[in-house]
This record gives C-alpha cells, sequence and structure tokens, in this order.
C-alpha cells in the first residue's frame, strides 16, 4: 500500500505576496509622481504611509507563512521570501524616516544665525493639508537647533561683496536653489552706451554717410553665455538672495535664504532653510545649510587661488 504525503498550502504566504506586490506597486506610483508630477508631499506623505502600513501586513503573513513551513512543511515558503523582498521598499523608506524623526530635533526651519535670522523677502506659503507648520518660530525651536547642530553658523570670506555675489549665485545654482527674490540690487549694467538706447545707436550708424564714418568700425561681439551680467549695489552692505529648492530623490520642497553682508574687508554668509510642509524636517534643513556653505567654501578658495 502506497502512503502518499499531502503537504498543506499557506494561504498566508499567498496572501502575502499579493499584498508585497500592492504595497510595493503604490509606493512606486506615488514616489514618481510626486517627484516629477502633480502629487503633493502631504499626498505623496498619506500614499507612503499607507503602502506602509499594507507592506506591514504583508510582512506579518509572511512570518506566518514561514512559521507554518517550519513547524507543518506547508507550501508557500518561496512565496513568503517574495513578501518579504517586496516589501522591503516601502518599509525602508517609513523605517529610515521614522528613524530621522526620533533622532533629530522637531523643528522644520534652521538658520545660521540663529540670534538675527534674515527676513524673509517673500514669506512661503504653501497648502498644508495635513501636514501644518507651527506659524512662528520660537526661542525653544532655535535652542534645539543650537543643541542639535552647534557647528551650523555663518561663514565668514575675505573679499568685496561683489565677489562673494558672484560665488554665492553660482553656487546656488550648482547646488539646486532657483533664485526668486533679491534684494541690495539695483540692477544689471546696460550693454549699450549709458543713455543712448541702442536702437538710437544703430539707426544713427545707419544713416550716416561713408565718408563720415570710421576706418575701423569696431564690429559688437555677443555676450558669452555663460557670463553673468554684471551687476552693481545699492550700498546698503547686505544683499539678501530668497529661492526654492528640491531635495534630489524625493523632490521634497524646502525655501532658502542667502544673506551676504560686509563687514570691512570681509564679507558674512548666512543662510536660513526652511521646510515647506509639516512641523520636522528630518534634518535635512541642516544638511541643505551645509552643503551649500562647504560648496562656497570650495568656490571662493579657487577664486582666492586664481
Amino acid at each position: 500500500m502506497t502512503v502518499r504525503f499531502v503537504r498543506p498550502v499557506s494561504y498566508a504566504a499567498y496572501l502575502s505576496r499579493s499584498l508585497g506586490f500592492s504595497a510595493l506597486g503604490l509606493f512606486l506610483i506615488a514616489a514618481p509622481l510626486h517627484r516629477f508630477g502633480p502629487l503633493t508631499t502631504p499626498d505623496f506623505v498619506s500614499l507612503t504611509l499607507l503602502s506602509a502600513a499594507i507592506a506591514g501586513v504583508a510582512l506579518l503573513l509572511a512570518i506566518i507563512g514561514l512559521q507554518r513551513l517550519w513547524s507543518a512543511g506547508a507550501k508557500g515558503g518561496i512565496w513568503s521570501f517574495s513578501a518579504l523582498l517586496l516589501v522591503s521598499v516601502p518599509l525602508g523608506v517609513v523605517g529610515v524616516a521614522a528613524g530621522l524623526y526620533w533622532q533629530k530635533p522637531a523643528i522644520y526651519e534652521v538658520s545660521t544665525d540663529v540670534a538675527e535670522a534674515p527676513d524673509w523677502l517673500s514669506i512661503p506659503t504653501a497648502n498644508q493639508q495635513w501636514l501644518p507648520r507651527p506659524a512662528m518660530i520660537t526661542k525653544a525651536d532655535r535652542d534645539l537647533q543650537v543643541a542639535a547642530y552647534p557647528s551650523l553658523t555663518g561663514h565668514r570670506y575675505e573679499g568685496a561683496i561683489d565677489r562673494v555675489y558672484t560665488a554665492a549665485r553660482k553656487v546656488a545654482k550648482a547646488e539646486g536653489i532657483r533664485i526668486l527674490h533679491t534684494d541690495g540690487l539695483i540692477g544689471s549694467l546696460p550693454d549699450v552706451q549709458q543713455g543712448v538706447p541702442a536702437q538710437d545707436q544703430t539707426e544713427a550708424a545707419a544713416d550716416a554717410p561713408m565718408d563720415e564714418l570710421p576706418a575701423n568700425v569696431p564690429v559688437p561681439l555677443a555676450r558669452p553665455a555663460e557670463a553673468p551680467a554684471p551687476t552693481f549695489f545699492n550700498g546698503s552692505g547686505t544683499v539678501t538672495l530668497q529661492g526654492e529648492m528640491r531635495t534630489l530623490i524625493w523632490g521634497l520642497r524646502f525655501d532658502v535664504l542667502i544673506r551676504l553682508r560686509e563687514d570691512t574687508e570681509t564679507t558674512l554668509v548666512d543662510v536660513r532653510v526652511a521646510s515647506r510642509f509639516g512641523p520636522h524636517d528630518l534634518g535635512m534643513g541642516a544638511d541643505i545649510a551645509r552643503s551649500y556653505l562647504n560648496a562656497l567654501d570650495a568656490e571662493m578658495q579657487g577664486l582666492n587661488e586664481n
């Protein structure tokens, strides 16, 4: 008489794989829509948390499937291992964010000058939805910043403010900061003779008789595309630049303020960074400020060596 052993099937393991696919698919749809599409940050956070919740259920069912495989030899081991791989992405992202949430101070803004933080040229506004921010930064918030990031201070550079300003604009562009507002600048220097419109100069040269034209007529050359337009300052000794940026991977929005203050033969640069959504920036604001100032250090050092 032949005895056939019939292995039981773990339906928990089968369901865990299905839920794992759902969790990963939801996250992979939400992330690009937020980074490159119209999905707002609060909606992205909601979908990510939902994806992590589904992944959590899938993880529990996968563990049950593995336990059934060990105790009763039930089919479903491959399904459970597949589920573990699928849920690792959404659970990993939420796990890292949760770790930063508890490790970093509960603030959404940092400034290298906590005593006299630079004022916004245009107060950032956004539809906070379910991630509102406090209306004001309090002294307690600044104390939390100082305790968590004691080395986050402004940097002083040798040189006039115009020299540092050129480097600050260049570094801002390299760091992905799009400047939207400026204060302390009068404007750009004209590309034609002061007081004479370019059209009048062209017409005057065209109407002049040939015998009255100089022998060597200078040929105007176009300004190089990479050359910045000349600027001059209003004499206050302070220039403020305000812009916005998005983080490279997740596309989280931050507002950035850069203040340059001239002092004798040096220029002090301060940076203020604020997350646009939520009361907690997970420490990214300080990272943005440090990254900008370090890049500015390298740019100014290169200018000094040249």
